[in-house]
């Protein structure tokens, strides 16, 4: 590997003032290691051009510009002691920019070096000094970028140092500084740390994204007299032991909300709600979300869209479109996904003077179906004639056909057979450019061995491969398995195992064309 700081001989310099139309004003010096690829090079502009963003200062190397300029991919490798042997030349090799500092150019170079948090800080460092020269002076968004990076590398000496400097100078220092400093010290279970930094309900927050739920409840009960309850974070916690999967925690807490000052509001039946119906408990889930309605705490959409798709989960259709009714009666407008969970499982018990009536109600409501509506409609068709008018409705509400949609309709043809089809679908699909992708060969390379096509088959495998695509396990084993069945096929005497080649429907070897030969 080679190091970032290592001389670049990458150009000639003949070849380098052509590529980046850059004039040396001198020849080039004694070579030394030098930081690459630091700076972006949308910041590079031509000397000659006397609004540049960026000059060289007579003397400067041509290795150095090339350093600057490089692929930090071929720059990669050598250990790190070797890559910051001299870091005085590196940042001299800075200062002989003349660079117009702006808080987009110091972001660019940083989120660049996210991954490496050495070049990242000595580059912020020296913008922070020079700044002072030139009167520019990295803002809050700077500083919380760099706070991220050394957070995200464990590198807390430097990244409290900089936090103690950020609070000695104002306007540096707000909310997102306190997320950043939070969620790098919970994921180090640093907790201690976190809570002298930073707001209490966003600690207890961080804690429960990285599963330190029962440390954050700890918290919650050890911090009353500083942090008085509230139910915000009650639901915290809450929804830390609901996405963590223990109901047994939940139900616990949630009985200690009850039994507590606080009043459970919208977010906390929603938590609840949605925990319960994950776990089967649906009738707990149903009866606390009409205890909703009774007690004035009105549900939205996204609470009735959890009950509705479990009810129809578990069959209970004439049910969940009881509840429909009674969102329309409480100007509780549904949404795309309320009706797409009544209209997906209607098709499945084919209820389809159901399904258009509330395709109509879409309609009417100015709510358009979406793809995946689409979806379940092709899904139940029985015959290739249904498909064009459930094509022309979808045209007709504005909604375009997506490459899922194209790959449904060529898995429905394949199964019935209906070649002629087939392949106007393919041609279409990528006159739109929408494919064919890996779901396209999959289907076709798995439908055509069900025809006994394998020749066939095999040729859209090979096509795939081409592309670069790379095929599910399932595909390999069936292609292993075809070959198989080729060579014994060889093996057998003359005449026997031969079929008919015109009957083939072969990709083509030009992308985009298809072989029509039948």
């Amino acid at each position: 590997m080679h190091s970032r700081f290592q001389m670049l001989k990458l150009y000639s310099r003949v070849n380098t003032q052509l590529k980046f139309k850059f004039e040396f004003l001198t020849q080039p010096r004694r070579k030394h290691p030098i930081l690459p690829h630091l700076i972006p090079n949308q910041h590079f502009h031509s000397t000659q051009n006397p609004n540049s963003e960026f000059n060289f200062r007579e003397g400067f190397e041509r290795d150095e510009f090339v350093g600057l300029v490089a692929d930090p991919g071929e720059t990669r490798g050598v250990p790190t002691r070797t890559r910051w042997r001299n870091r005085s030349r590196n940042r001299g090799a800075l200062h002989q920019c003349r660079l117009s500092l702006t808080d987009d150019l110091v972001l660019d170079v940083l989120k660049r070096h996210r991954s490496d948090w050495r070049p990242a800080y000595v580059f912020f460092n020296w913008a922070s000094r020079c700044g002072i020269e030139s009167g520019y002076s990295p803002g809050c968004g700077v500083h919380n970028e760099i706070l991220d990076i050394l957070g995200r590398m464990r590198r807390f000496h430097e990244m409290t140092q900089l936090f103690d400097e950020m609070s000695k100078r104002k306007g540096l220092v707000n909310e997102r500084t306190f997320g950043v400093l939070l969620n790098r010290y919970a994921a180090a279970h640093k907790t201690e740390e976190a809570l002298d930094l930073i707001a209490f309900q966003t600690l207890l927050m961080s804690l429960c994204r990285y599963k330190h739920v029962e440390m954050a409840e700890f918290l919650f009960h050890s911090k009353k007299n500083e942090f008085p309850p509230d139910i915000k974070s009650m639901n915290i916690i809450l929804n830390g032991w609901c996405v963590l999967g223990s109901l047994r925690e939940a139900k616990r807490f949630w009985n200690d909300i009850i039994t507590s000052k606080c009043k459970p509001d919208k977010f906390t039946y929603g938590i609840f709600i949605n925990s319960l119906t994950k776990a089967g408990k649906l009738s707990t889930a149903v009866k606390l979300f009409q205890a909703m309605w009774e007690k004035g705490c009105n549900p939205d959409v996204a609470i009735c869209n959890c009950i509705i798709d479990a009810l129809c989960f578990k069959k209970r259709i004439p049910e969940a479109l009881e509840v429909l009714r009674e969102m329309n009666e409480r100007d509780c407008q549904p949404d795309v996904a309320t009706y797409n969970s009544l209209i997906k499982h209607l098709c499945k018990i084919q209820r389809f003077e159901k399904v258009y009536e509330l395709l109509d109600d879409m309609e009417q409501k100015g709510c358009l179906p979406n793809a995946r509506t689409y979806g379940y409609l092709l899904k139940s068709t029985k015959k290739p004639e249904e498909v064009p008018g459930i094509l022309e409705r979808m045209e007709r509400n504005g909604c375009r056909m997506n490459s899922d949609c194209y790959n449904l309709i060529l898995k429905l043809y394949m199964d019935w057979g209906y070649e002629l089809k087939l392949r106007s679908t393919l041609d279409e699909m990528e006159r739109n450019g929408m494919g064919p992708d890996q779901r396209t060969y999959t289907i076709m390379i798995h439908g055509l061995y069900d025809k006994g096509r394998m020749d066939d088959a095999l040729s859209y495998f090979k096509q795939m491969t081409l592309m670069g695509m790379v095929p599910e396990p399932r595909t390999t084993l069936l292609v292993n398995a075809m070959n198989i069945k080729l060579k014994e096929r060889e093996a057998e005497p003359e005449g026997k195992g031969v079929r008919n080649k015109a009957d083939s429907i072969r990709p083509s070897t030009r992308r985009g064309k298809k072989k029509r030969a039948l």
